[in-house]
């Protein structure tokens, strides 16, 4: 009798519940500004900031935090138009999200800026880079748009990647030791995508594999990569 095959396990892309409240916001030098910025509210040097910072680093979470606390509504870019700007500042302060150079109406961004300065309303600008890098075709917003505070969100320090991992090992309830934490921290990009991206790797192995994550499995998945 030939020997059976043992089924392959698979590993179910389950969702995975992040908390985006102040208590859970991971703290570090390299997000300093940007919480301080929230934490200063509304006492900002402008009533238009601007959050800038790479994928994952943050912003999503600070947005989600001062939203919270001021009552902010939440609009992406690419979704703003002249006859939803009046509702986007309703409650007196709107995060303005994903904004890209080439994925926004400039004449509504334009509108945007003017009747919050005009209705003395807060916005809370989300983008990976700031506004003044983007070829803005109307010059009064190129010229709004210098005016602009910029707050930036900079790479994990060592000590914040550690805690990156430990707690995107915790969102996904998965037990891992210290050297599982030293060994990956050593070893992936100093960011926070690629510290999710190894922890979701590890976890789907894992899974799969029916193996616990161990130093030994996150060596081969990154020898593997």
């Amino acid at each position: 009798m030939a020997d059976r095959v043992q089924p392959r396990q698979l590993a179910l892309a389950l969702p995975h519940g992040e908390s985006l409240t102040r208590d859970n916001f991971m703290e570090g030098p390299a997000n300093a500004a940007g919480l301080a910025l929230i934490d200063s509210w509304p006492d900002w040097p402008n009533r238009i900031v601007s959050l800038v910072g790479p994928e994952g680093s943050g912003k999503t979470h600070l947005a989600a935090i001062w939203a919270e606390r001021t009552g902010a509504r939440s609009v992406a870019a690419h979704n703003l138009t002249a006859a939803t700007v009046p509702a986007a500042l309703a409650t007196g302060a709107v995060v303005l999200e994903n904004l890209n150079h080439s994925e926004f109406d400039e004449r509504s961004l334009f509108h945007l800026i003017n009747l919050a300065r005009e209705e003395k309303a807060f916005v809370l600008m989300i983008a990976r880079t700031p506004p003044t890098t983007y070829p803005v075709e109307l010059s009064d917003l190129r010229s709004r748009l210098r005016a602009v505070p910029v707050v930036a969100l900079l790479p994990p320090d060592d000590h914040l990647l550690r805690a990156l991992i430990v707690k995107f090992c915790a969102d996904r309830q998965l037990s891992v030791d210290e050297s599982v934490v030293s060994f990956l921290s050593a070893r992936i990009e100093r960011s926070f995508v690629a510290a999710r991206k190894i922890v979701e790797l590890l976890d789907t192995e894992g899974l799969r594999r029916g193996r616990p994550v161990t130093r030994a499995l996150a060596s081969e998945l990154l020898r593997n990569r």
